[in-house]
């Protein structure tokens, strides 16, 4: 039953052009039509990071949800957790269309969206009527023509407090002008340290802690991706989502000549690299996930193997159909009995692989 709802879903997505797919597949997710296919109740799956309990390492990555109008139903599709976002305070169409573009050969899309979103409010009141439990992250984001582009993360983690199970700073899309400088050391940690700032108020406000991670891009130097775990350190930011969208083309069949961040699967084995090298630099216990070309229990558990303690995937669900979180958690109960292990963190940890001593592709 899975695999022919995956076949016919992907058929008939791809009758449309991808936003206009995008647009149904909410639409559907909102009326209830889809078919739900809750995770496995594998407690060897769940996953304690961050004083969050999440009962399994599979998420929705930012993205496909951006104006928070289905994270309950995304759970109800068996993800451990749903992230919501980019939302920016306001509203903002994005770039010019077309602007998302299907690389079938490569299980891969290129997009230049642009935080194309209906800003803070919009976001608010929906997640404010939430009457769902499970774990859900804001992913919060800089207007393209904000005149100060630290102030509208704080008014994000300021707004979204009370309702977000975590916050992610987005620094890392390709598609806003100057957002990735902000990856830079000295914006980074002013940056941080003003996000830090509002959030000790807030705790103080409400005595609740609310976990906030950074997602950084795949493109960085070995130099930079130094400079940004130690701004994380310091700031006392919980962890870190390895990674966005690339710039590079590396591993694509064929160019298509569309500017953009490229997704799927050839994203995989430049972001793998790139996260085993955070890991390899902040030590075994900070939070890490793993992002970039996860459409399978095999690509999961490479990210795991590479010092991932939960991963996200939104591309690999294009492809791959919607059910494709149940199918990952099966796979990884599957390995769990394999490897004799009780847990997902003990997984990491026997698994360990030598991710982080490789090259990055070449461009």
């Amino acid at each position: 039953m899975q695999g022919l709802t995956d076949r016919l879903g992907r058929w008939l997505m791809f009758r449309f052009d991808p936003e206009t797919a995008h647009t149904l597949a909410i639409r559907g997710l909102k009326s209830g039509t889809l078919p739900a296919f809750a995770g496995n109740a594998d407690p060897r799956l769940a996953v304690d990071l961050a004083g969050l309990g999440f009962p399994n390492p599979v998420g929705a990555a930012a993205g496909f949800d951006k104006n928070a109008e289905v994270p309950d139903a995304l759970l109800g599709l068996g993800f451990g957790f749903a992230e919501v976002g980019t939302v920016t305070p306001r509203p903002q169409p994005g770039n010019p269309k077309p602007r998302v573009f299907r690389l079938p050969a490569d299980a891969a899309v290129i997009n230049r969206l642009g935080f194309n979103n209906q800003g803070h409010e919009a976001a608010w009141f929906r997640l404010d009527a939430r009457h769902g439990t499970g774990i859900v992250g804001v992913n919060i984001g800089a207007n393209k023509d904000t005149a100060d582009k630290p102030a509208d993360y704080v008014a994000g983690l300021e707004r979204f407090y009370a309702l977000a199970s975590y916050f992610t700073v987005n620094i890392s899309s390709p598609n806003t002008p100057g957002l990735r400088d902000l990856q830079a050391r000295d914006a980074l940690g002013d940056l941080l340290a003003r996000v830090g700032e509002a959030r000790i108020a807030k705790i103080e406000e409400t005595g609740r802690r609310v976990p906030v991670f950074l997602k950084i891009a795949p493109d960085v130097s070995e130099a930079g991706l130094d400079d940004i775990v130690a701004e994380v350190l310091d700031k006392a930011i919980d962890g870190i989502i390895v990674s966005n969208t690339t710039l590079s083309r590396a591993g694509l069949s064929a160019d298509p000549g569309e500017a953009g961040g490229l997704s799927g699967r050839p994203l995989f084995d430049r972001a793998t690299i790139m996260l085993a090298k955070t890991r390899q630099r902040v030590g075994p216990d900070m939070a890490l996930i793993g992002v970039g070309g996860v459409d399978g229990p095999e690509t999961a558990l490479g990210k795991i193997e590479a010092g991932a303690d939960l991963v996200q995937l939104y591309t690999g669900m294009i492809y791959r159909g919607p059910t494709i979180a149940r199918r990952i958690c099966e796979g990884l109960s599957a390995t769990l009995d394999k490897e004799g292990v009780g847990s997902i963190t003990q997984l990491r940890d026997r698994k360990l692989k030598s991710w982080a001593e490789r090259p990055l592709p070449a461009e």
